[in-house]
């Protein structure tokens, strides 16, 4: 079987994490969203006051397995461990209405459908709205 390693990420890291990005935003048909610089994720994920943590997950294939299998639930429950050692009380995750994987693995690990179950929206404000907002 497979090994996976889940550690914390490492400035070297953003290349790899700028093309996730990029390979998540072009499946979920979003590439056109994507607007951050591997410069930006360096200055952002490892300056002085950091505005995101990430962890990265490697897969040490044992010889002729398949990869991939088992990472999504693994990089979850270690980011719930991580949330929960910084003291949080909720893990919230967003995601498509069309990605069924996505949303059954969230429920067989135990999250609510807050959109199913409360009704909730998420909405987000964009530059020119902020700035708006902002009187910028």
């Amino acid at each position: 079987m497979a090994s996976v390693r889940i550690r914390q990420a490492e400035e070297g890291d953003c290349g790899n994490i700028l093309k996730l990005i990029r390979e998540l935003a072009e499946y979920e048909k979003l590439s056109d969203q994507v607007k951050i610089s591997e410069e930006a994720l360096r200055a952002d994920g490892f300056g002085e006051n950091p505005f995101y943590c990430c962890l990265v997950a490697e897969l040490l294939p044992a010889p002729g397995e398949p990869q991939g299998q088992g990472i999504g639930s693994k990089i979850i429950k270690k980011v719930a461990e991580v949330a929960l050692e910084r003291g949080c009380s909720q893990l919230r995750l967003t995601v498509l209405d069309w990605n069924k994987g996505a949303m059954d693995l969230y429920k067989a690990l135990g999250a609510r459908d807050l959109t199913e179950a409360e009704g909730w929206h998420s909405f987000r404000f964009e530059e020119e709205a902020m700035r708006e907002l902002a009187g910028k």
